[in-house]
């Protein structure tokens, strides 16, 4: 059939120059198929094609290419039809037929067209992928014998969303396998809140806080959390993320009130970026020092994304803290160490409060301890003398060991009769001490000296001292005199 135009071109014509891929096929083979499956009994296609993936190529190899257009050729790099018939099998392979189940449905289903993405390949082997649409023509219902389908070259199209979707797993996986805590969360409550204020005429958002504590009570609970990452479960020992979101107010509390505040005097200032240190609680109530990076986006003009992330430096924490404690105090007796005991000498000596005892204690008999039965007895009744000191001297009194055997106590607005006392609670629960230990019996040396204000803290460490060691020679003393006592 011939369709002339007043162009003087007629329907071939336009098959040929179509600006697309026209391809004039017979479908009648694959009607016969269907219409014998039919008689077979076979009313489910999807189910008959999964039960043999060879059904699948026996349809597609049912099609019949009657004719192509100039475009055709071109896309798929053939010479001419010939060509392209000839090496179909070439054209049509691989997970094309993955893609041509669709349309066999849709003709099983008594459709005469359908629309679909497949997979060809040209003859110079590049993946093609394709938008197909196909028709069966009028009056070949009954046949299928003719049916017109286009091919529309999609393939940049489909690379540029594969590529958009690789991005964006990439970045989706950058977030998940993260190795530090990640948070996205929306602050655009936060946002209203704070222009609320400021609309009111508030310009000391500092003291606004503090007039108004429950304001930051509010912040924090308009804050909604989007997503965390694994690490972020892992840290606070969450099962899920709806476990860790749903139980925000057990991670969220106590110390991270303060914290919080200081953030959102921040963000009043207009610091979209921060970065600060802050305690946070895992579910089992561990407590969590937390390194926290905060960065609005600032395409997002009502801070509705925001990205945290979380360092646990709990570990450097306990480091830290157990450092400066070795820095101040004794390991063996656990009392304060002979650097913190000079540093509180010199801090009382010009702030008091006044007067400022001073007890000097010097254990008696420990060389002879050591020669005779070893270091680790001597190390041992110094650690009863640690405990007994530490149970008698409070705050804000301090004791210290300030060498081997010499301990010091420091008793700030403290008189004569002050001092006295302390010693006497020494003595009484070095008492107790010994009766618990009785193998080697822990004895003591005391002196004690007071200071007014503007007395010279040396001059009074010195009396203290020399007090002790008379003290010392009277036990020395005693013993001697004992000791010839038993000789007689």
């Amino acid at each position: 059939m011939t369709i002339s135009l007043a162009t003087g071109l007629d329907f071939e014509d336009m098959f040929d120059l179509a600006p697309v891929s026209l391809w004039m096929e017979d479908y009648s083979g694959l009607k016969q198929l269907f219409d014998r499956w039919r008689a077979d009994g076979v009313t489910d296609l999807l189910a008959y094609l999964r039960e043999d993936p060879e059904r699948v190529k026996r349809c597609s190899q049912s099609y019949k290419v009657l004719r192509v257009n100039q475009y055709t050729l071109e896309l798929f790099k053939a010479k001419d039809q010939q060509t392209l018939q000839d090496r179909l099998h070439e054209v049509f392979r691989g997970d094309m037929h993955d893609s041509i189940v669709a349309e066999l449905l849709a003709l099983w289903q008594g459709r005469q067209g359908f629309e679909t993405r497949s997979v060809n390949y040209a003859l110079d082997g590049r993946r093609l992928d394709v938008q197909v649409r196909a028709r069966v023509l009028p009056g070949y219902e009954d046949s299928w014998s003719r049916v017109l389908v286009s091919l529309e070259d999609v393939t940049a199209e489909v690379r540029s969303t594969q590529q958009l979707q690789r991005s964006e797993q990439y970045a989706r996986d950058l977030f998940e396998h993260s190795p530090v805590s990640l948070w996205v969360e929306d602050f655009s409550e936060v946002r209203r809140l704070l222009d609320e204020v400021r609309a009111r005429g508030i310009t000391d958002f500092r003291t606004f806080l503090k007039v108004h504590p429950e304001f930051v009570t509010r912040c924090m609970q308009e804050i909604r959390v989007i997503d965390v990452n694994r690490q972020t479960l892992e840290m606070f020992g969450a099962g899920s993320k709806s476990e860790l979101l749903q139980n925000l107010s057990r991670v969220f509390r106590g110390e991270m009130y303060d914290s919080f505040a200081e953030q959102l005097i921040d963000l009043w200032d207009g610091k979209l970026v921060q970065q600060r240190e802050v305690v946070n609680y895992s579910l089992n109530g561990e407590v969590l020092h937390i390194h926290l990076e905060f960065s609005i986006n600032r395409l997002a003009d009502n801070w509705e994304l925001v990205l945290l992330s979380l360092v646990d430096i709990t570990a450097r924490k306990k480091a830290e803290a157990y450092l400066e404690y070795l820095g101040k105090h004794d390991v063996l007796t656990q009392l304060r160490n002979r650097a913190f005991y000079m540093e509180e000498l010199n801090r009382l000596s010009r702030k008091g409060p006044w007067p400022l005892a001073v007890v000097a204690i010097d254990m008696n008999g420990l060389k002879a301890v050591n020669d005779e039965h070893g270091h680790a007895a001597g190390d041992a009744m110094l650690r009863r003398l640690g405990e007994v000191l530490a149970k008698a001297v409070d705050d804000p009194a301090c004791v210290a060991r300030i060498g081997g055997d010499e301990f010091m106590v420091l008793l700030p607005a403290t008189d004569e009769r002050g001092a006295l006392a302390m010693q006497e609670r020494i003595v009484s629960l070095l008492d107790l001490n010994n009766q618990f230990y009785p193998g080697h019996t822990i004895h003591l040396a005391m002196g004690h000296a007071v200071g007014q204000e503007g007395s010279s803290m040396e001059a009074v460490v010195h009396r203290a001292d020399q007090a002790m060691y008379t003290d010392k020679l009277r036990f020395y003393d005693d013993k001697d005199r004992n000791r010839r006592a038993v000789a007689v």
